[in-house]
């Protein structure tokens, strides 16, 4: 039988950083082939990746969480405090070949309670218009689309939910 295992691990890891270049990859080329016909070129890549390397993911204020299918790693997802209350769910990723199998719902729920655990009452995300698998996962999963939490240049859509104990 296989099984979804999913645990906290280090922004600077290999696995990580593995799990981070194949998610920035793939919503950087979803953007770019969307506004401008062609995929990201790669030294932009470089240079994004090592802008935000996921240092905001470390205790004590955040957890960046590994999702191993079979032992192999499939998906990751990351929560940061933005204040006492309030965290963020970002990084949301798992490879194209592995989704449809429940990891996606599975990261959220242990993103969520990494986020309880943190001190949160409510969890709020962004997405992008044309990531509308990630969409549908968070309506799925009890978000709801409102006003936005931030000014990232690259969000067209705003969720959050409550977090119930």
């Amino acid at each position: 039988m296989t099984i979804w295992t999913i645990t906290p691990e280090g922004p600077g890891s290999p696995v990580a950083a593995a799990l981070w270049r194949a998610y920035y990859t793939e919503v950087s080329d979803r953007w770019y082939l969307r506004h401008e016909g062609r995929r990201t070129d790669p030294a932009e890549l470089e240079r994004a990746i090592a802008a935000h390397p996921g240092s905001e993911l470390t205790a004590p204020t955040g957890r960046l969480l590994v999702a191993r299918y079979d032992g192999v790693p499939a998906g990751s997802a990351g929560v940061r405090l933005l204040d006492a209350a309030t965290a963020e769910l970002t990084r949301v990723f798992v490879h194209e070949g592995l989704r449809g199998l429940g990891g996606a719902a599975l990261l959220v729920a242990a993103a969520e309670d990494a986020a309880r655990a943190l001190g949160a009452g409510r969890m709020v995300l962004d997405t992008r218009t044309d990531l509308v698998e990630a969409r549908a996962l968070y309506a799925r999963l009890g978000y709801t689309e409102g006003e936005p939490h931030n000014d990232d240049v690259y969000a067209e859509h705003w969720f959050r939910k409550d977090l119930v104990n």
